[in-house]
């Protein structure tokens, strides 16, 4: 009988020998130009400068391109940094069912190891895409419980989807394939007590250098344990007391969880977002914020569970913060970047609204639906009932609302236009030669990205 790994690595090396299906090739596309905004908007925040600064101290070879700057450094550390940086604003894509956000730390690998292995457009989307799709069919054999235990599904099942593409672009066949999964299966990080903090960016970051050294191990001959999946010791089922296999391994071909990715309006965590759509459908209604006596929000209860934090004290916390999202809406009429720096989250204005807002969980209420009211200080009150949240499978973001999104992430970096350029050749993917165009418009140049 075949092990997990070695039917999970054949499904997705046949995979790897076709072309990917029209629609699949669409949403990964949609993924990446995604995920290149995420990754280049944050490219200057201190997380990432601290990560380059160790890269300098250590001496690394300068290799591999970091998005968003004009450093280079070696595969580790250019995987380490893309990841941290895509994932930082939480403003990246997310897989719903896992709450995983796959696109961070393969795009992560994808520039790490595209100056040693020179793949052409197609073969980098499709291990880019396969490389979504196997931690998200890791992620769904083993939730909810897994997430639900405190782990970081990210982390833990991004090694996975990392090794792949990795493998993918080294030239791996199925049997190393194989192995690369099965050494990752032990390479895992993240726990959701980093929520809030700079450590949570850095889990897509890691998994994506740790996949990196599994597929270079397997390349070099190290195994691994042939049922390190499915052993009761093992990944599995050392990470989840519910596991289904059929999930991870059935369908290939026929079922695509990448098709079921969303992409987000507001940069925080997703569970928060119908309370925002419901804050700014309110703030339409109401002139000044101080006339709002209290607001009560009837939402999911993972609502309150990962986004319970009344009072942030910095922008990575308000990511983290439902009531903050809310206060932000109902104040600033708008939820953008801005609504999450450090000074804007500690103004008085959007503290005396926190103050005043209160999460009721309801277990009746959809993850992607929320009811508000606010009650104001002459005794009227407003209400509006979100069904389904913007950005959500019901509700997605159409073609032009994502493009204004990515606009805003790289146009003030790398200036006006450089968007519509990079999505013109992520569009044109399935025919470039090679990703030097791509990778040259993510690099600072004053005249190529401002001409």
């Amino acid at each position: 009988m075949s092990s997990i790994a070695a039917t999970f690595a054949q499904g997705l090396f046949r995979l790897a020998q076709r072309p990917l299906p029209v629609d699949v090739a669409q949403e990964a596309r949609r993924s990446l130009i995604n995920v290149i905004g995420t990754s280049i908007g944050a490219s200057t925040h201190p997380g990432v400068e601290a990560i380059l600064a160790t890269a300098r101290e250590l001496g690394v070879d300068e290799i591999a391109p970091v998005p968003g700057r004009g450093e280079r450094v070696d595969s580790h550390f250019s995987a380490l940094a893309t990841g941290f940086a895509a994932h930082l604003d939480d403003f990246d894509d997310t897989h719903l069912a896992t709450v995983i956000h796959p696109a961070a730390s393969v795009f992560a690998v994808l520039t790490a190891l595209t100056p040693a292995t020179q793949p052409d457009g197609a073969r980098a989307l499709t291990a880019f895409a396969l490389g979504c799709e196997a931690q998200l069919r890791a992620g769904v054999s083993i939730s909810p419980e897994h997430y639900d235990r405190g782990w970081h599904i990210t982390g833990t099942c991004g090694v996975i989807g990392c090794a792949v593409t990795a493998a993918l672009l080294l030239g791996l066949d199925q049997h190393g394939l194989t192995e690369a999964v099965a050494i990752a299966a032990s390479m895992f990080v993240g726990q959701r007590e980093a929520f809030g903090t700079m450590t949570k960016p850095y889990h897509p970051g890691k998994a994506a250098a740790n996949g990196i050294a599994a597929a270079r191990l397997a390349q070099r001959g190290v195994h691994a344990a042939t049922d390190i999946l499915e052993a009761p010791g093992g990944y599995s089922h050392s990470l989840s007391t519910k596991v289904n296999f059929a999930l991870m391994n059935d369908d290939f071909g026929e079922r695509w969880e990448l098709l079921f990715n969303t992409y987000k309006p507001y940069p925080c965590g997703i569970v928060a977002h119908p309370a925002i759509d419901g804050g700014l459908a309110l703030s339409t209604q109401i002139d000044d914020v101080a006339s709002i006596d209290a607001i009560t929000l009837r939402c999911h209860p993972l609502v309150p569970e990962l986004m319970g934090n009344p009072q942030p004290k910095d922008g990575l916390q308000a990511r983290f913060s439902a009531i903050h999202g809310v206060a932000a809406a109902l104040c600033d009429r708008q939820v953008g970047l801005a609504q999450y720096d450090d000074e804007r989250v500690l103004r008085d204005d959007v503290r005396e609204v926190r103050a005043k807002t209160t999460l009721s969980p309801d277990a009746s209420v959809q993850r992607d639906e929320v009811f508000i009211e606010a009650r104001l200080k002459d005794g009227s009150t407003l209400s509006h009932h979100v069904e389904h949240a913007r950005g959500s499978l019901a509700r997605p973001l159409t073609v032009d609302e994502l493009m204004d999104k990515v606009r805003l992430l790289i146009d003030p970096r790398l200036g006006s236009g450089t968007t519509a350029r990079l999505a013109a050749i992520v569009e044109g993917l399935d025919t470039a030669p090679d990703l030097d165009a791509l990778f040259a418009l993510c690099t600072p140049n004053e005249e190529l990205n401002h001409a």
